[in-house]
């Protein structure tokens, strides 16, 4: 890396951090003036407001730069070169016989780790904190019940429903587990105070432990029943780890599956997703297998649309910093456009499939990406 490599890079770097700084305070602001008591609250808790806001915005700063790295990335390029252009020092390494593409070059480099970054970050640091992002503050505070949607699992005939979620605790309460399947002396439901999840073990499979169960009346009495040699509703007849009154549910339907919120299944990671469409017991939608296709090929997608900006940056004729950054916004906008666009035609299943509506954009803009970094290289 030579001298003037580093001084562009240095100067890209700032103009990045800059403007995610910018927008991260005009977030946290406008955010703030909505939260004022809860932050209050919490800064009393703490002894410190400005631990309190780091520790409440952490979340909610990565979740933003998850949005717009990449589109941040693009804009610091056309101001990095605009400022380069503006002070005379990009005319000079062009007379100096130095070609766009070479001086583009650490840019890129740190365009595509910022979207490493990013990929890291929606991956293995974001789904941590789904609760606390996909909640209001005050609900986190005080408890209040999620709202959750009832699930069939079609492995084992049980159809699970409940009053809502106690995220705290990772319990359903009044569940109730309505069972399509013949369980002999377990009727056609068991229903209870609430059922709380408790994940698989070495002697155990997942499931949920129903308390203070109403019905079947005289739970304990009842022997535990199987489907296919495998057990699947447990009383403490059989198990003494139960509690009087308690009976185990086995299913492979977790708390996620039941929470009634969109947003939760859009921030869980790549790993959740694949295990949920691996799971036979649950019905998984269109949508979802668009999500997963869409999370996979996201990292070069973004980087295309860096790609695609590139004629905005080496652009001979209209040098007006504020005219190409019009042009990058429609830009932008035509790319995402292009993606909801495919998304929403496999969500619905019409005319595209969920993997081919989650690619389509890749296949239409990664040639043209690449043609026109490319131009830029010979410039």
């Amino acid at each position: 890396m030579t001298k003037i490599d580093r001084y562009i890079l240095t100067l890209f770097a700032r103009t990045n951090l800059i403007c995610f700084l910018s927008l991260a305070g005009v977030f946290v602001v406008f955010h703030a003036f909505n939260n004022l008591d809860e932050l209050a609250r919490r800064g009393q808790q703490s002894g410190s407001m400005v631990f309190a806001m780091f520790v409440f915005y952490g979340p909610y700063l990565l979740m933003l730069f998850d949005w717009t790295a990449t589109i941040i990335a693009l804009m610091s390029l056309l101001f990095t070169v605009g400022w380069l252009r503006r002070s005379g020092e990009l005319t000079a390494l062009l007379a100096a016989g130095i070609q766009h593409g070479r001086v583009l070059r650490p840019m890129l480099v740190f365009c595509a780790l910022v979207i490493g970054v990013q990929w890291f970050n929606r991956e293995q640091i974001l789904p941590n904190y789904r609760e606390q992002l996909t909640g209001k503050p005050s609900e986190l505070r005080t408890g209040r019940v999620r709202p959750m949607l009832p699930a069939y699992d079609k492995a084992h005939g049980i159809l699970i429903e409940g009053d809502g979620i106690d995220a705290k605790e990772d319990r359903v309460l009044q569940a109730s587990f309505r069972l399509y399947v013949s369980y002999p002396g377990f009727g056609d439901v068991i229903s209870g105070d609430s059922a709380r999840w408790i994940d698989a073990t070495a002697d155990r499979t997942s499931g949920y432990i129903v308390s203070a169960v109403r019905r079947p009346e005289a739970i304990d009495s009842i022997a535990s029943a199987q489907l296919a040699e495998s057990p699947i509703l447990i009383t403490r007849r059989d198990a003494a780890w139960l509690e009087p009154g308690e009976c185990f549910v086995a299913t492979t339907l977790d708390l996620e599956v039941l929470r009634d919120n969109p947003r939760s299944t859009r921030l869980a990671g790549m790993g959740e997703l694949i295990r949920r469409l691996r799971n036979g017991s649950v019905h998984s939608s269109d949508a979802l297998h668009v999500l997963l296709h869409e999370r996979l090929i996201r990292p070069p997608l973004d980087f295309c649309l860096v790609l695609l900006g590139l004629p905005l940056v080496v652009n001979r004729g209209d040098r007006r910093l504020f005219s190409v950054i019009a042009q990058a916004v429609g830009l932008t906008l035509l790319f995402f456009g292009l993606k909801t666009l495919a998304g929403g035609m496999g969500s619905s299943g019409y005319l595209l499939s969920p993997a081919m509506a989650a690619w389509v954009p890749l296949l239409v803009l990664g040639p043209i990406a690449f043609v026109r970094y490319c131009d830029v290289q010979v410039q």
